[in-house]
């Protein structure tokens, strides 16, 4: 398999560079050349095969001869070495929880992928010591820090918005040491993202430092997400008709990589873009005009993007046909206002607690399903309620039990470097 940059002024790469450059020479964002199809053997057995096997033959074809088998088994196996239950709800809803990793995220299963293939790059010695250089509005950062936690020959730094993560998204991030630093930016994710994008332009940096990144825009952190749709598929009652499926979208890599399964053959329904006022996408396929802007904060806050960098693998995907995407793609706006109401509701109702970002898709798959009565679908819950508790306990009225992953966390010292919305700063940083 071969990657291609979506600026199309690069060469072609195999998966090992794309996923220790992260980035193509030209800034933009590597690519499949080919969009490889399950066997119909794998979808024939797919609902009887472990979490591993799954994981390698989605993988298998994406990283090629650059990874050998039997390692490649062992880093898919480690990769999703934990539960990703489909649980039933009323009014033909499931939920897939993708929460019960190492730090409570989705985010798990691609930075754990990524962490390991790095790893066994540098042991090859054809790599030099890497920096991973990550952006996070609330999940990433954590996920990643886990994954490349001792990792040898892997620094990594996260730029994170000051006064925007969870408390507990800002334990993760800031409590671990070793090879982890957090810089605590005094803005926006999108201003995070802004530095990070320039850092990885700035080529006297690139004489001191190998930056690579850890977020979606990463292939070995975007690709792996594949897997959830096929976790949701193979639970998903084998009688029904294919689900709808409703994504809670911030930089939308989690929804390109389910979008990317369908398009190998997982059969899946319509999609869902569930996003909240951070909604360039949905107003895009209002109206055919796409204007980013800046982000604004709200309860699900990894989701505060408001120039998402892997919509354009979406639209390529989609070889930039509006009327093809609208087909196959819908998106919704949900305030922060009905976001709570949907908390509200569903703990009433099932006794079921939705965080905010799943409780956001939630709400743009009901409001589906009352335009299409015949429909029923499934939600994306990306991250543990406990993460939230400023919007879930006032609804419980007491507080989250605190998970074991969280709770070794409350005691430790915060460590973070503050820094300005000022590139000069970072790149000071970086070139100590």
């Amino acid at each position: 398999m071969k990657y291609y940059s979506l600026r199309h002024q690069s060469p072609l790469v195999d998966f090992r560079t794309a996923t220790v450059t992260g980035q193509a020479p030209d800034g933009g964002l590597y690519f499949p050349e080919t969009i490889p199809r399950f066997q119909p053997g794998f979808l024939r057995e797919l609902r009887h095969l472990s979490k591993a096997t799954v994981a390698l033959n989605v993988m298998r074809p994406y990283v090629g001869t650059t990874i050998p088998e039997s390692e490649l088994q062992r880093i898919c196996a480690e990769a999703v070495d934990f539960a990703f239950p489909l649980v039933p709800m009323a009014a033909g809803i499931s939920v897939l929880e993708l929460f019960h990793g190492p730090t409570l995220a989705f985010k798990d299963v691609g930075a754990r992928f990524m962490s390991r293939c790095l790893s066994y790059f540098a042991r090859q010695g054809d790599t030099p010591p890497v920096t991973v250089l990550v952006a996070t509005s609330g999940d990433t950062g954590g996920a990643v820090a886990s994954g490349f936690l001792g990792v040898p020959g892997v620094e990594v730094v996260i730029l994170y918005p000051s006064g925007k993560v969870s408390p507990v998204q800002e334990q993760q991030l800031t409590t671990l040491g070793q090879n982890i630093t957090a810089l605590e930016v005094n803005g926006t994710f999108d201003d995070c993202q802004a530095l990070v994008k320039q850092a990885f332009q700035d080529r006297e940096i690139a004489r001191h430092r190998f930056l690579t990144s850890a977020n979606s825009i990463n292939v070995a952190r975007w690709l792996p997400q594949q897997v959830y749709y096929c976790f949701a598929w193979q639970q998903w009652p084998a009688e029904a008709p294919a689900p709808v499926v409703a994504v809670p979208s911030g930089n939308f890599g989690n929804l390109c990589a389910g979008l990317l399964a369908q398009a190998s053959g997982l059969p899946l329904g319509h999609f869902i873009a569930a996003c909240n006022a951070n909604d360039p996408v949905p107003v895009y396929l209002r109206t055919g005009s796409y204007a980013p802007r800046p982000a604004v904060p709200t309860f699900s806050n990894a989701m505060d993007v408001g120039n998402p960098s892997n919509f354009v693998r979406i639209l390529e995907l989609f070889e930039n046909d509006l009327g093809k995407l609208r087909a196959a793609l819908s998106a919704d706006t949900v305030t922060d206002a009905e976001t709570v109401a949907a908390i509200r509701e569903v703990w009433a109702r099932e006794g079921y607690l939705l965080e905010p970002h799943a409780a956001v898709a939630h709400t743009a798959l009901r409001r589906y399903q009352a335009r299409h009565a015949a429909a029923e679908g499934l939600i994306l819950a990306t991250a543990h309620p406990v993460k939230f508790p400023e919007v879930v306990e006032p609804i419980l009225g007491h507080a989250v039990p605190m998970p074991e992953a969280v709770a070794q966390l409350q005691n430790r010292l915060k460590r973070s470097v503050p820094l300005a919305v000022d590139y000069e700063q970072l790149k000071a940083y970086l070139m100590k």
